[in-house]
């Protein structure tokens, strides 16, 4: 009687795991694109507000400016992703006729490569949509306050906090650590901000008008 409750118990405690590999396969392949895209559309949009806001003060201008690279930025990266990911399955697929012209009759493991397969429209989507949200983020903190000074810092902050957001989910969704992972992309995302403003800022001091 002992011997037979054990086997269900053993049984189960692995397919959990099988289930959450093939899940975490699939789940990798718009997860890349959805968090680069996010984190891409908070840092180029907040670097554009605060390099446009060193030359320019009006509030509206920079808002346009924001929406347009809003859009700009949206479409490439759609394009760039979805050229990048149709390459790669291109090579995939032809990697798989060369596996299958190698082992004949091994239709299951095929199938299974296949479905597998990374869609290059889903990582578009999924990039362009992202981008689009991050980007978001710097054009509301910007839009809802009229002094230019305080302005930069509100943009510093929520585009701070936002990659904080999402170097968060990006590392729980990967399975990677949290705190390296947000401390990685507040210093990327600062950095970018920085060689952005840095430079227009010395153009405007020397006398450059936009």
């Amino acid at each position: 009687m002992a011997s037979q409750n054990q086997l269900p118990i053993a049984i189960p405690k692995d397919l959990p795991q099988m289930e959450e590999e093939i899940n975490f396969s699939e789940r990798a392949q718009w997860l890349r694109a959805a968090v680069l895209g996010a984190n891409d559309g908070l840092v180029t949009i907040a670097a554009l507000i605060l390099g446009v806001g060193a030359l320019k003060h009006d509030a509206q201008a920079i808002i346009l400016a924001g929406f347009a690279g809003l859009f700009a930025g949206a479409c490439s990266m759609a394009i760039g992703e979805f050229v990048s990911v149709y390459t790669q399955l291109d090579i995939e697929r032809a990697q798989i006729k060369r596996e299958k012209a190698t082992m004949a009759g091994n239709g299951g493991a095929e199938e299974a490569e296949r479905e597998a397969l990374p869609n290059p429209w889903q990582a578009a989507a999924a990039s362009a949509i992202a981008f689009s949200l991050g980007a978001v983020l710097p054009l509301l903190a910007a839009a809802f306050v009229e002094d230019h000074r305080v302005r930069q810092g509100v943009v510093v902050a929520a585009t701070t906090a936002g990659l904080v957001g999402f170097g968060g989910v990006g590392a729980v969704l990967g399975r990677t650590k949290v705190v390296r992972s947000c401390v990685r992309v507040v210093v990327g995302g600062w950095m970018a901000m920085a060689i952005t403003f840095g430079p227009i800022k010395l153009l405007g001091s020397s006398g450059f008008e936009m």
